[in-house]
């Protein structure tokens, strides 16, 4: 494992006691439920969350009736997920360790911003490696403005890599690999980086 993704799971690993005890934004949860609203309008069940946390989304699925499987990096995370009951495993989505279609949807909120520019291509092929044809991507990150950096003033240690995209930046990234059925952007704090949401098809 890189030097990098090393760090960036003791950040998390160090961090999740706090995480585990924070309760979920509003739009935070309103992107969630729509997502689940979509997945029950067309039938799917198999999901998969990708830098799943502590598990608060994919137990919300799970709760939701779907057929969950949750990834994390940081062991830590995943050990908070399999105390709520998930099937939950430590796992690099630059490598996901299932077959070709294993899921009919993809749930990532908040973990793909740390991939550095270069290689997000690479992730978003092992993701649709692993949908089904006609499955559903979720992708949501901050962004609207174009940077790549390690934060300084993280609270995290070791600090964490943001790679952050325009508007149009991230959808053309997304395209190359996706069809993409809805984007919206979430405005937050004044002057900070807003939310980027979007649902992607594999065609």
């Amino acid at each position: 494992m890189s030097e990098t993704k090393i760090n960036l799971a003791k950040a998390y690993d160090e961090d999740a006691h706090r995480r585990s005890q924070s309760t979920a934004a509003e739009w935070k949860v309103r992107e969630r439920g729509a997502f689940a609203e979509l997945l029950r309008q067309e039938g799917k069940t198999a999901v998969l969350e990708i830098g799943a946390g502590t598990g608060r989304d994919s137990r919300f699925f799970k709760d939701c009736g779907y057929e969950v499987t949750s990834t994390d990096l940081s062991q830590e995370m995943v050990r908070y997920c399999r105390e709520q009951g998930l099937n939950a495993m430590v796992m690099d989505f630059y490598n996901l360790e299932f077959a070709d279609e294993s899921f009919e949807a993809v749930y990532a909120l908040n973990c793909l911003l740390h991939v550095p520019k270069n290689e997000l291509g690479g992730v978003l092929l092992e993701i649709r490696r692993v949908l089904k044809r006609g499955g559903i991507f979720y992708m949501g990150v901050y962004g609207g403005r174009k940077s790549e950096e390690i934060w300084d003033d993280d609270w995290c240690e070791p600090k964490r890599l943001f790679s952050f995209y325009t508007d149009d930046a991230i959808q053309a990234a997304v395209k190359e690999y996706f069809d993409v059925e809805d984007f919206h952007a979430v405005p937050l704090e004044a002057g900070k980086p807003h939310f980027q949401s979007l649902i992607a098809r594999k065609r």
